[in-house]
């Protein structure tokens, strides 16, 4: 009963005309850079804006998005294959009306994709991509066989680094890849933790001319956030940095840096139509 009243909502919101979601990927190179930080901070962001958002913590076992919101969530993804589970009764609640899932944490045992999970997650996500404006997929680190189809798939990637070398090479060598298996992929660059605008603006221009020169890609260069001790506090305090202190340094930049996006970039225009990330995953998958 409960997958015919959910079916027949998806071709209601079909028959509606109801668009699919923009859907994003959050990555980083290396750990430690602020990405889960960024992921929750830019999707309330969004949501301020009045876009209907939902953030999805693909770190499986070892997420921490709940973590960030001061919340100790009893069900995560991989509930959703559970018989008696329902794709609602993982979905939370966090601050300006944003919806969440879980990666949870302290899971023992490893989790895998086989045919019948994939079947059942790619419907939930055609229903999901109906029901929100944006969907944000928060990466664990690394790259499995799995999480790549997801990268390879959504229609924008958005790479978090500091100005540290180490950093930057491990973000580079994370586009690297990506372009080599897909080289239409779009990548917006954001620097963290930039000690000044000369030291973010740098680290901006210098891995857009590495990716030019090497890889013959054009990036997107979304801005940079600046180095703000307020960040510890608010991590400490298991409350957003962007609810947390709103009028702090890096809170006032990442909401400049959310307009910026929504208004679009200059090289925006160049663009083409996004293909569907449902149609485009299920290809990919089918490939495998």
């Amino acid at each position: 009963m409960r997958d015919q009243a959910e079916s027949l909502r998806l071709r209601l919101l079909k028959m509606q005309g109801k668009k699919e979601a923009k859907v994003m990927a959050v990555v980083s190179g290396k750990g430690g850079v602020g990405k889960s930080n960024f992921s929750l901070n830019f999707a309330i962001n969004l949501s301020k804006k009045g876009h209907s958002v939902l953030l999805f913590d693909m770190d499986i076992g070892m997420g921490n998005i709940d973590i960030l919101l001061g919340h100790s969530s009893k069900v995560s993804f991989i509930d959703i294959f559970e018989p008696d589970m329902s794709f609602q009764d993982i979905i939370k609640s966090g601050p300006e009306g944003l919806s969440y899932i879980s990666g949870g944490t302290g899971l023992s045992n490893l989790f895998k994709l086989d045919r019948d999970k994939l079947d059942y997650l790619l419907n939930l996500l055609e229903r999901l991509s109906l029901q929100y404006d944006y969907i944000l997929f928060d990466m664990g680190a690394g790259i499995t066989e799995d999480t790549l189809q997801f990268l390879l798939s959504v229609h924008e990637i958005f790479v978090i680094t500091t100005p540290e070398p180490t950093s930057m090479t491990d973000a580079y060598s994370m586009m690297k890849f990506i372009c080599s298996k897909e080289n239409n992929a779009d990548f917006y660059l954001v620097v963290n933790r930039a000690q000044s605008t000369e030291d973010g603006v740098s680290t901006l221009k210098r891995l857009s001319q590495v990716m030019k020169q090497f890889l013959l890609k054009d990036i997107s260069l979304l801005g940079f956030l600046p180095d703000d001790r307020i960040v510890n506090k608010a991590v400490s305090r298991q409350i957003p940095f962007s609810i947390f202190e709103p009028k702090s340094k890096i809170s006032i930049s990442l909401a400049e840096l959310t307009d910026r996006y929504l208004n679009g970039l200059p090289n925006d225009l160049e663009k083409k139509k996004p293909a569907s990330f449902i149609t485009k995953l299920r290809t990919y998958f089918s490939e495998r």
